[in-house]
């Protein structure tokens, strides 16, 4: 239980790291200088302002200096990633190198989801940045000791994931893209050419090069499905064809990471 609640904390403190790329990779600025500061004052957060959930219950969701507003998103970024990291170290028994890998993949997921959501991009430090973290962390896998040797299938399957996750979902959009305005001629809404952007591309790429080809296939044919309601409720209440793909790309990879044996007995039962 208390390695728990340590990994809760540790993941808290996380969190409000990956809140800080969130706010400030959008903007091109450095998420290491300056420090924390207040967004709307421009003041340093001292460190007991700082400390995650706590500091916003305390500060009443306000700056202690000009009294601005905090987002909700900090504490709620905070608590995902927290809750997360406690699911990871269940899932792959305590700390070990996948959990690792998997905390690594989470935090990357988080930022490209909040970041999609508030501002309809992906970061490609985010995105490519990811595969590159992802197939060396993976491939590292591959290392054995006692006796020394290397496996080459982690590097094979993470290889073949970044490969399987960008070529799925770009033929998909690109298919799509030929027949709705090509064949079908039909105008394009707001400007938009591409039914699928760039980012969700290297998303679904970084993806693969974490869980390998199987599960970037399975993350592909799942987002589809998360996607649908709420596409059809934003397309209803706000007249708005457009919806970030990345969340249900980052949600479906979840899924996939911790019940693709499960999902994969379902549908093969059928």
């Amino acid at each position: 239980m208390l390695s728990k609640v340590v990994v809760f904390i540790f993941g808290a403190v996380i969190g409000s790291f990956l809140n800080v790329c969130i706010h400030r990779m959008p903007k091109g600025e450095s998420v290491v200088w300056p420090g924390s500061h207040c967004p709307h004052c421009k003041k340093k957060i001292p460190g007991y302002d700082n400390i995650p959930f706590i500091s916003y219950i305390l500060l009443k969701g306000r700056c202690r200096f000009c009294k601005g507003g905090i987002s909700l998103r900090y504490p709620l970024v905070e608590l995902l990633t927290a809750a997360l990291l406690v699911a990871l170290f269940i899932r792959f028994n305590g700390p070990s190198y996948s959990f690792f890998i998997y905390a690594v993949l989470a935090s990357l997921l988080i930022i490209a989801t909040f970041i999609d959501i508030d501002h309809r991009i992906i970061p490609d430090e985010v995105s490519v940045g990811g595969m590159i973290v992802g197939f060396i962390l993976v491939s590292i896998s591959g290392f054995r000791i006692g006796p020394f040797g290397f496996s080459f299938k982690p590097l094979l399957d993470s290889f073949l994931g970044l490969i399987a996750g960008g070529a799925t979902i770009y033929l998909t959009g690109l298919l799509f893209d030929l027949v709705y305005f090509r064949l079908l001629k039909r105008p394009a809404i707001q400007g938009e050419t591409e039914s699928m952007g760039g980012g969700d591309v290297k998303l679904l790429a970084m993806i693969g090069a974490f869980l390998g080809w199987e599960r970037a296939v399975m993350t592909f044919f799942l987002a589809p499905f998360l996607g649908v309601l709420p596409g059809v409720a934003n397309l209803v209440a706000k007249k708005d064809h457009t919806l970030p793909y990345g969340p249900y790309l980052a949600l479906a990879c979840l899924l996939s990471l911790f019940w693709f044996e499960k999902i994969m007995s379902l549908v093969l039962v059928h």
